[in-house]
């Protein structure tokens, strides 16, 4: 005791700045495990009753903490007995104390008949990564070994809470949610594939990375026509709009989704590229023609996007071309022809880019280049307008 209360002055002593914070970390968790030890001795010897109390209360009140936090330490003390493995590994700081009292603490759970099957070895290489998520894993992987009833309840006790909120505010979509192991893994995989950066001008932030990945994954699904049908036509977007917003004329109206929300006329012209336009005439706000729907690039033409493009066209893109739509090198809405050798292939990313963020893609010989906003390239039209390319 000497030579703890001796090595505890000349803590309180050190200049707080010069204690290195990893040092300290692993010298509390070893006293802490050394404490839960004394705890369980003590109480086992009856030391509690000399004070008429109970063995949590006398630790409650000698280590002036809560009675949880007493039971957790005589508990930590009880089974580390048992454990000589893990309780080493404690001593020695090879696993903190938090880790220490998550293994007793499931292995107090377990029936008393399984408690000899538990691989003290493997709890420690677990615990030593020292994650709190690598410690429930552990747990689960326990109690599916030892109690595959338990675990299926858990399992079935999970999917009940699942859930998913869309709501809309200002135009932004907010999205709150739960989903299963399976559902959140799938989702998680599916989003980790498509959330990598596009190339060496992509500076987007990872979890902008993730909600773009999401969108692309939901334009993927509709563009496929495999999703169930509604009134006799596939899920779709729609966006209202007339000529004049198409061509981003001043005093035009607003165009907007078919829920009401207005859209960027860039964002018109962008999903106008390749889309499905459909010609309605109005007279005093009355239908009076409605035109057949027509793509605005062809099935044929994009059979040839495909056999000359394996992926996106922009440099370091890795997107299939079946992930991509097809961009007007001149924009369509501005007269742009719908001619093959003047449309490539662009995923939603660099799409985006090119009509909302004001890149401009141009074609040098068989290849193309992007140019970022700050670098306009002129191109001359047949009749002798110049303007800027797209």
């Amino acid at each position: 005791m000497e030579k703890l209360r001796a090595a505890v002055l000349e803590l309180e002593a050190e200049d707080v700045d010069r204690i290195d914070l990893r040092e300290l970390s692993a010298l509390i968790d070893r006293q802490q495990a050394k404490l839960c030890e004394v705890a369980h001795r003590a109480t086992t010897r009856g030391e509690h009753l000399l004070e008429g109390r109970t063995p949590t209360g006398w630790v409650k009140a000698a280590c002036r903490v809560s009675g949880p936090a007493a039971a957790e330490r005589l508990r930590v003390g009880d089974h580390l007995q048992s454990m000589p493995r893990v309780a080493e590994a404690a001593r020695r700081g090879e696993i903190g104390y938090q880790a220490t009292a998550v293994i007793c603490g499931f292995r107090d759970k377990l029936r008393e008949d399984l408690r000899p099957n538990i691989n003290q070895e493997f709890w420690v290489e677990k615990a030593n990564e020292g994650s709190v998520e690598d410690l429930r894993w552990l747990e689960q992987h326990t109690r599916y070994v030892v109690d595959p009833d338990s675990f299926d309840h858990q399992i079935e006790e999970d999917w009940d809470k699942r859930f998913l909120k869309i709501s809309e505010s200002g135009g932004m979509f907010h999205i709150t949610g739960v989903l299963d192991r399976n559902g959140g893994t799938a989702l998680r995989t599916a989003i980790e594939s498509l959330a990598k950066p596009l190339g060496a001008g992509d500076a987007r932030l990872p979890k902008q990375r993730r909600a773009d990945a999401l969108t692309e994954i939901v334009h993927h699904a509709m563009d496929k026509g495999s999703l169930p049908r509604r009134h006799g036509a596939r899920p779709h977007v729609a966006v209202h709009t007339t000529i004049e917003g198409l061509k981003r004329a001043l005093g035009a109206s607003a165009s907007h989704f078919e829920n009401g929300i207005p859209v960027s006329s860039k964002t018109v012209q962008r999903l106008a590229c390749d889309g499905v336009m459909h010609r309605v005439l109005k007279a005093d706000s009355m239908v009076i023609n409605l035109g057949r729907a027509v793509r605005t690039a062809q099935p044929a033409q994009w059979r040839a996007l495909k056999a000359r493009h394996k992926t996106c066209a922009a440099p370091g893109c890795d997107r299939p071309v079946g992930w991509t739509s097809a961009h007007h090198l001149e924009f369509w809405s501005e007269g742009g022809q719908t001619d093959l050798s003047k449309m490539v292939p662009l995923c939603y990313f660099h799409h985006r880019l090119v009509h909302e963020g004001g890149w401009q893609v141009v074609r040098v010989g068989d290849r193309v280049q992007f140019l970022p906003p700050d670098q306009p390239v002129m191109i001359r039209r047949r009749w002798g307008e110049w303007r800027r390319a797209a």
